[in-house]
């Protein structure tokens, strides 16, 4: 299966940032452990990383195109605001299932609203990086 892991703003600086809700592991040991798990079931990984919102428009889009199967996507900030990346998610019938990695429901206010995740298949929250793993194992499970 060939699945894209999209990342959005602030999620390249895992291990700095709020260690306390983020973790300690830095971004690198993410994208190690995802490349990892999918050579070792023998998936094709894309693992993207931005803090810009077109960036990662560009990336949904271009997955539309280039055989993509399934996407994880942790949009970051742009969960709660971003109408563009919804957008984008829903015009793609790609299996999608977004990510986070601390608990949003038990966090701010403004955190508790995502805007991308009824464009999605699902969604994983609370779980750390090991979410990512969750994600990619109901993805695989498709095929």
């Amino acid at each position: 299966m060939k699945i894209l892991v999209l990342n959005g703003p602030n999620i390249n600086f895992l291990g700095i940032r709020e260690k306390g809700i983020y973790g300690t592991q830095d971004y690198e040991y993410l994208v190690t452990m995802l490349n990892e798990k999918a050579a070792e079931e023998g998936h094709e990984i894309e693992v993207f990383q931005s803090n810009y919102e077109g960036a990662i428009i560009d990336k949904i889009q271009a997955a539309y195109h280039d055989g993509t199967e399934g996407i994880i996507i942790n949009p970051g900030a742009f969960t709660h605001y971003s109408y563009a990346v919804r957008d984008a998610l829903a015009s793609i019938e790609i299996p999608k299932v977004e990510v986070h990695i601390s608990n949003v429901h038990k966090r701010e206010e403004f955190r508790h609203l995502s805007v991308t995740a009824p464009v999605c298949t699902g969604q994983v929250v609370g779980l750390g990086l090991k979410g990512y793993a969750l994600a990619m194992d109901y993805l695989t499970s498709l095929t």
